[in-house]
């Protein structure tokens, strides 16, 4: 199979597999009785979180550190610039006070820890274990807090996802049927993942483009393609909270989670590409940084923020495509 082939193989594996993990997982958490809003933001948020995870650790095992890297910068900038940018074009964007306690600090913390953790060059398995410990400390507070969260969330989070507030009763041939879904679900999005890594790979020394690009571009773009998928449908339905928290919130898990356990692969830790280092990390920083004022003046992201947002990405995916493809 060619590496373009394998590539786009990989990508629509990568989505069906991630859509078919979040899907079967809800259900079947929901029969068990656990609340809709700690499903949003575990088995959710872990799900659509699946394709960076699996890609992560089987390129850290080929030894392809920059392209783990890279995937998780140029995701997470895409994620707050491009996607929240187009959901606030689409119908200016109201935030909760949920994102603004907790999401916005958690975000900036992440992005400047993985700026300062990469600033000697190496990523080691002390330094993924760190982003681990406060990947698990932000688990705690968001449950917490989801746990709290009124009616009117859980409604929408059914409406979202089409769960009940409450525990279904039905027979356990659907309830099997979940179970082998979620299992599929997660060895479709491993496969997808090798399939999508050896395709980069092969491109990336096909065309003598750094593999860090290739995270920066092709993969970060085509592992995001499902939150903004769900974004602007979500917006467009107006029924956007969910979509969004969750977007925040995976800004912030990729980082934590994501890329502490990639860090915990390979046993020399994962170098960080110079320019990764000096240009792309600190624009993800900055565009983290770029929604204080956004967030906090009036609650809302208007039109002209968001295309403020879309622009600057545009601009900085222009740049990469240009001047160091």
């Amino acid at each position: 199979m060619g590496d373009s082939l394998l590539v786009v193989v990989g990508l629509l594996a990568l989505i069906v597999g991630a859509e078919l993990l979040v899907r079967s997982g809800t259900r079947l958490a929901a029969r068990l009785g656990i609340s809709p809003m700690v499903i949003g933001v575990t088995v959710v948020s872990i799900g659509t979180s699946a394709p960076e995870l699996a890609i992560g650790i089987d390129a850290a095992a080929q030894g392809s550190g920059s392209l783990a890297l890279g995937n998780i910068v140029g995701t997470n900038t895409l994620n707050v610039l491009l996607i929240l940018g187009i959901a606030a074009l689409i119908r200016p964007l109201t935030l909760r006070s949920h994102a603004i306690r907790l999401d916005l600090p958690a975000m900036v913390v992440a992005a400047v820890t993985l700026l300062l953790l990469c600033a000697d060059g190496l990523v080691t398995r002390f330094d993924g274990a760190l982003l681990l410990v406060l990947g698990i400390v932000y688990t705690v507070l968001i449950v917490r807090a989801a746990r709290r969260e009124g009616l009117a969330a859980r409604a929408e989070f059914a409406r979202e996802f089409g769960e009940p507030r409450a525990p279904v009763a039905t027979t356990r041939a659907r309830t099997a049927l979940d179970a082998v879904q979620l299992v599929g679900g997660i060895a479709i999005v491993v496969v997808g993942a090798d399939w999508l890594v050896d395709g980069a790979v092969g491109l990336a020394a096909g065309f003598g483009v750094p593999i860090s690009i290739i995270g920066l571009t092709i993969v970060a773009i085509g592992t995001s393609s499902p939150e903004l998928v769900t974004a602007i449908v979500a917006t467009i339905r107006r029924e956007r909270d969910i979509a969004v928290g969750n977007l925040l919130g995976s800004t912030v898990f990729n980082i934590l989670f994501i890329f502490g356990i990639t860090s915990l692969v390979p046993p020399d830790g994962i170098g960080v590409d110079r320019e990764i280092l000096a240009i792309d990390l600190p624009v993800m920083v900055a565009a983290t940084i770029a929604c204080i004022p956004v967030f906090l003046t009036g609650r809302r992201m208007q039109r002209v923020e968001g295309a403020v947002f879309v622009v600057a990405y545009l601009v900085y995916l222009a740049t990469l495509l240009l001047f160091r493809a």
